[in-house]
């Protein structure tokens, strides 16, 4: 048993089962213990690998795309350019870069970074310089907004139900002895329909969080792009762990291991649009890094003489690896042009 499951299954005898969203939260982020508060869990040392970790590209690419959102829309100055869950560093410094293509714009950047370890804080203070870390989206300034966020909505909590013949019982953590365990609370009334064991998961926090950016891009300007693996009105049980680059019981090492659950994207875009701003089709990752280029960067990066050029475009593109399981949706103001690769959602006519 590991110091965080201790200190849950503690707190099971004392108050009874938990959500998963409550144990998600507390593998991940406890102060002492939590998954990301102690450790760095990126790259081959780490647990798991991100795009940008993969390759320079991603975040060239993406960078590319808010710097023509940011032209189109009259490179305003100043602006927040921002990154919820930045990682290392990795994919704010190579957009950094990519940005100075677009003439003032690198200088009117005011770099913000949401970000709840501590750890990771320092990390990113040592790759990066000087940035001002804020706790929540909620945080960010009222002004232009371009963001990025990779690989951040599917690390925020979870609630589970399953159909039962009386209605819907939210799944949550008990005991069983000494191991934690998966059980079911009392029935609840939804109103969805379902068949009988289905799973049906939904993330509290994730709305909030879209509305907070999407308002302020709606009302002061600017774009951001979304990626991470999911897909659109999806069901099923898609919570998981990582740990040393392979899938493990979810339980069976809290703080150890990363908690992850897949992105359903389509209440992120009806967010979005109750914000006031346009959403996106979702759209594989694939083909979007095709339509922004990439084939050709990574023929000029290999020229140059990166020997991996041509691994790390196939592992970013291609359907059975990142290409398909991974989407990206963008945002933009209902004044200004679709940013790069992305098309209006007509909420009335599509359904992803």
């Amino acid at each position: 048993m590991t110091p965080l499951a201790a200190i849950i299954a503690r707190q099971i005898r004392a108050s009874g089962p938990i959500t998963l969203a409550e144990y998600m939260e507390t593998c991940l982020l406890h102060p002492a213990h939590g998954y990301y508060s102690t450790r760095d869990p990126f790259g081959a040392a780490g647990d798991f690998t991100t795009a940008p970790e993969i390759s320079q590209m991603f975040g060239e690419l993406c960078g590319l795309a808010l710097a023509q959102s940011w032209l189109d829309q009259g490179s305003p100055a100043p602006f927040t350019l921002a990154e919820p869950g930045p990682g290392r560093g990795t994919l704010m410094a190579d957009m950094r870069r990519a940005i100075r293509v677009a003439p003032g714009m690198g200088k009117a950047a005011e770099v913000a970074l949401i970000e709840a370890s501590p750890h990771l804080r320092g990390v990113q203070r040592e790759r990066l310089g000087q940035v001002r870390h804020l706790d929540t989206v909620e945080d960010l300034p009222q002004k232009p907004l371009f963001l990025m966020a990779n690989e951040f909505f599917d690390a925020l909590p979870i609630r589970q139900f399953q159909r039962v013949e009386t209605g819907w019982s939210e799944r949550v953590v008990g005991l069983e002895g000494e191991q934690l365990t998966l059980g079911l609370a009392p029935p609840v009334d939804l109103p969805r329909a379902g068949e009988l064991g289905e799973i049906y998961e939904i993330c509290p926090q994730a709305p909030a969080i879209i509305e907070a950016i999407a308002s302020r891009i709606a009302t002061h300007g600017g774009a951001a792009i979304i990626a991470d693996y999911g897909g659109w009105n999806g069901s099923g049980d898609t919570f998981q762990a990582l740990r040393n680059h392979a899938f493990d019981d979810p339980l069976a090492h809290p703080g150890e291991a990363d908690l992850t659950a897949h992105v359903d994207f389509a209440p992120l875009a009806a967010a979005a649009i109750r914000a006031g701003a346009v959403a996106s089709k979702p759209v594989h990752q694939g083909d979007w890094l095709r339509s922004m280029g990439i084939e050709a960067r990574a023929a000029r990066l290999e020229a140059a003489g990166d020997a991996g050029a041509m691994a790390a475009l196939h592992r970013l593109t291609h359907a059975d690896e990142m290409g398909h399981l991974f989407k990206m949706l963008a945002i933009w103001p209902e004044t200004a042009p679709p940013v790069p690769g992305f098309v209006a959602l007509n909420p009335d006519a599509d359904h992803a």
